[in-house]
């Protein structure tokens, strides 16, 4: 029988191979769904260990099918796998020369992705059913189109077999809290915020700079709306709700003496409901309408509903993975989350489809000088910690599926 202290003694013995995975990953990064060389080893890796699947899932994904010893249940394990782009300045030996980076730890998600499904190819006898791996690009986003979940999703990822639970990680410093290498964290209810983008164009008229009364100024209006928006959360939202309207783009105007007709701005909304997420956007649109309209201009609104929702975590499944890492790593290990990240991330469409959770790999040592955020070209983690995933993870599909078998 597959127990939680051999699922430990498994992935320690794969740790150097997990580094190894994880530089080999760090070293080609793609970005967005255009992930060809990464895809291309992951699905070498798969090969050498004899798991089938399917490739070119939504773009460049992967989904690979590990059958147990008898037919059951399907438990599934995400990790993403883009990166960003970013030029990295780290300095590693291993570092991207490609000018795009792994600034937020995906290539460790595959990884450690990679070392679950060794963990559990090695010990299919304790398997009471099937366990899917999903390897992901484009969780960062997309100019153009969904990002990678809902790509994925819509190619039939969650489909034959149909997974009926699904588990996935994310490793850095997303949450502070106390929270160091060498633990797991769990997080009950919301974990993550929608991750939503908006943008206002502004109509108004021309003008000589010498002559503002000739002009509907765009730029007056925009600067009003910037203003008035910031009133939402401030003045209409639950203070005990947390939300974010930020404003992250204002184009306008090419010369210094020319009022423009018109103007753009963008930002991004966070919620961790969708019923504040869809009061937030109706009152985005309201306002700049109403704004634009009193000062004589008007506007064009878009929102991005295909940004993904809150990460909601199911409460029976984040329960059984807290118990299950605890035997794995012991108590003192494990901790809970107690404030949810205003991050979002696209895990978030697995999760209105699949009852799942979604957990935290404390990755970045500040002690080895990893104090540098996500996203910033100079990001690194403590590979030391690696083999923690895949022996939570494995432990919890074995766990997981002789409970529902």
């Amino acid at each position: 029988m597959f127990f939680p202290e051999k699922a430990k003694e498994e992935a320690l013995k794969i740790q150097d191979m997990l580094v190894n995975w994880r530089r080999n990953l760090h070293q080609i990064p793609e970005t967005e769904v255009d992930t060809p060389q990464t895809e291309a080893y992951i699905c070498s890796q798969l090969d050498e260990l004899g798991i089938p699947y399917r490739k070119g899932v939504g773009g460049h994904g992967i989904v690979a099918v590990l059958e147990g010893k008898k037919k059951g249940p399907v438990f599934a394990i995400r990790a993403d796998m883009d990166g960003l782009p970013i030029r990295e300045e780290t300095g590693l030996p291993f570092a991207s020369t490609n000018g795009n980076m792994h600034a937020c730890g995906h290539d460790a998600h595959a990884a450690m992705g990679l070392g679950s499904a060794y963990i559990l190819s090695q010990n299919r006898e304790a398997l009471e059913g099937t366990v899917k791996f999903i390897f992901q690009p484009g969780e960062e986003g997309c100019k153009e189109g969904p990002g990678g979940a809902k790509r994925m999703i819509d190619d039939g990822a969650l489909e034959a077999p149909s997974v009926d639970a699904i588990i996935a990680l994310h490793t850095g410093s997303i949450w502070k809290e106390g929270i160091k290498p060498g633990e797991i964290a769990v997080r009950y209810g919301s974990a993550m915020a929608c991750m939503d983008r908006f943008e206002i164009t502004i109509k108004g008229k021309g003008s000589h700079g010498a002559y503002p009364h000739g002009s509907i100024d765009p730029i007056s209006i925009g600067t009003q709306i910037v203003t008035e928006l910031q009133t939402i959360v401030s003045r209409e939202m639950d203070p005990l709700e947390p939300s974010v309207v930020s404003i992250c783009e204002f184009h306008a105007g090419r010369a210094f003496n020319i009022i423009p007709g018109e103007c753009r701005i963008s930002g991004t909304v966070r919620a961790l409901n969708q019923d504040n997420r869809e009061f937030i956007a109706r009152r985005i649109e309201e306002m700049a309408r109403t704004v634009a309209e009193g000062m004589r201009g008007s506007i064009e609104f878009r929102y991005g509903w295909e940004g993904p929702p809150s990460v909601v975590n199911d409460p029976e499944i984040t329960k059984l993975f807290e118990e299950v890492a605890k035997e794995v790593l012991g108590p003192e290990k494990v901790r809970q989350i107690q404030k949810p990240s205003m991050g979002g991330e696209d895990f978030a469409f697995f999760l209105e489809k699949v009852p799942g959770t979604f957990v935290f790999h404390p990755g970045c040592n500040e002690e080895k000088g990893q104090v540098y955020p996500h996203h910033n070209s100079k990001f690194d983690i403590d590979e030391d910690v690696l083999w923690i995933g895949p022996a939570v993870c494995s432990a919890m599909a074995v766990r997981w599926l002789q409970l529902n078998s």
